[in-house]
């Protein structure tokens, strides 16, 4: 006869169970910190999938044709979205496959006013190409839009950056640039400055995906932290890694310096989300909390 002190302890019991499987599950990722939710063009858009039972798997998620990390979070799944600068504001929908069963996640996106700057370039050949310029910035163009699509699948995504250098803030994200008084593309990243030859460090766990000079971008290393999440380093003097490697989080890569399209040096720092440039001080943590 099961009496009811037996129906407790088989309770407690099963209940544990429960638990410990889904973190054995999840893994530390589980009390990873998510980077601060900015549903506004260059942010990025945390979206409640449903609950972590032991039963689950991670959820499959894509806006649009792109595939969207997905984090766990407490007992939470949670869809972390990277939103494009140039995206409009308004209501978009995550399609997502929660073990064979199609849903839909309706979120919006608000707008966000970005302040302009002007700089002044004394290399005017930086801002008015020459024809044989055009075309190698044509093709570099189409090489980083492929390393900004790229995914590779991982148990674990580190979402809890470091800075990458220890400088002044001097760029930041969004801003709307005219270079000798020509509309240019939005600054897609964040710049800190320092002096030439300034370590340079991984912000997070990954693995090398490109290492490369570009015309703009100058010296630039790409590391991919996985589930769609890469990084990137610009106007590097040098650097200390090759495509492959795995870099730990803290670990040097490179040199600052002001190779490419610069006007003193100074680290620009690019964080890619599901192909889409975003604000890498939205996974910042200093001190215990975000930036």
């Amino acid at each position: 006869m099961i009496t009811h002190r037996m129906r407790r302890i088989v309770t407690i019991a099963t209940s544990s169970c429960a638990t410990l499987l889904i973190a054995l599950l999840t893994g530390s990722s589980a009390h990873a910190a998510l980077p601060t939710a900015a549903s506004v063009p260059g942010g990025v858009a945390l979206i409640v999938l449903g609950p972590i039972s032991a039963s689950s798997t991670r959820p499959l998620a894509w806006l649009g044709e792109q595939r969207v990390l997905v984090a766990a979070e407490g007992a939470q799944w949670v869809a972390v979205v990277g939103l494009d600068l140039a995206t409009t504001p308004g209501t978009y929908e995550l399609r997502v496959d929660i073990a064979g069963e199609w849903q839909r996640h309706p979120f919006s996106v608000v707008n966000k006013d970005y302040p302009a700057q002007r700089i002044t370039m004394k290399d005017s050949s930086k801002v008015q190409l020459s024809a044989s310029d055009l075309t190698r910035v044509e093709e570099e163009l189409a090489t980083i839009q492929r390393l900004k699509r790229h995914w590779r699948e991982a148990a674990e995504t580190d979402l809890a950056f470091v800075l990458p250098a220890q400088g002044r803030r001097s760029g930041r994200f969004g801003v709307r640039r005219f270079f000798n008084g020509e509309p240019r593309s939005a600054h897609a990243g964040f710049d800190i400055a320092v002096a030439r030859g300034a370590t340079v460090k991984a912000n997070a766990q990954g693995q090398v995906l490109a290492v490369d000079d570009y015309f703009f971008n100058g010296k630039t290393v790409f590391v991919d932290h996985g589930n769609g999440l890469i990084s990137m380093y610009c106007h590097l003097d040098s650097t200390a890694v090759q495509p492959g490697e795995t870099v730990g989080k803290g670990q040097r890569i490179g040199a600052a310096g002001m190779t490419g399209r610069a006007t003193g040096p100074h680290l620009h720092w690019s964080v890619i989300l599901n192909g889409a440039m975003v604000n890498p001080e939205l996974f910042v943590v200093e001190s215990g909390k975000k930036s």
